[in-house]
């Protein structure tokens, strides 16, 4: 799997903003990749250094439309720990 279509998306909220100081990092990634795939594509795409990974997979919420009835999105959520000496994410400064 190519590394840019593991990476979906930055997960920007609170609690993953107030995590940035201490160089933890949250992207949406592909519900197919492994975590040697996750951590791969970070070290390739943002040229730094992992020292720690966590996933998580999300579930999809019940929804309703009038009668139907269905789920979002499931999704699997990464949780990245960078080294010291690493750079910081420019996607994430403002």
């Amino acid at each position: 799997m190519e590394s840019r279509k593991i990476i979906l998306k930055p997960v920007i909220t609170e609690a993953s903003t107030a995590e940035l100081d201490n160089k933890r990092y949250t992207f949406d990634v592909d519900t197919r990749a492994t975590k040697p795939q996750i951590k791969k594509a970070i070290e390739e795409v943002f040229d730094v250094k992992v020292i720690k990974l966590n996933v998580i997979n999300v579930k999809g919420k019940p929804k309703r439309m009038g009668r139907y009835n269905g789920y979002t999105k499931k999704r699997r959520k990464a949780i990245v720990t960078l080294s010291a000496d690493s750079k910081a994410i420019k996607i994430f400064e403002e």
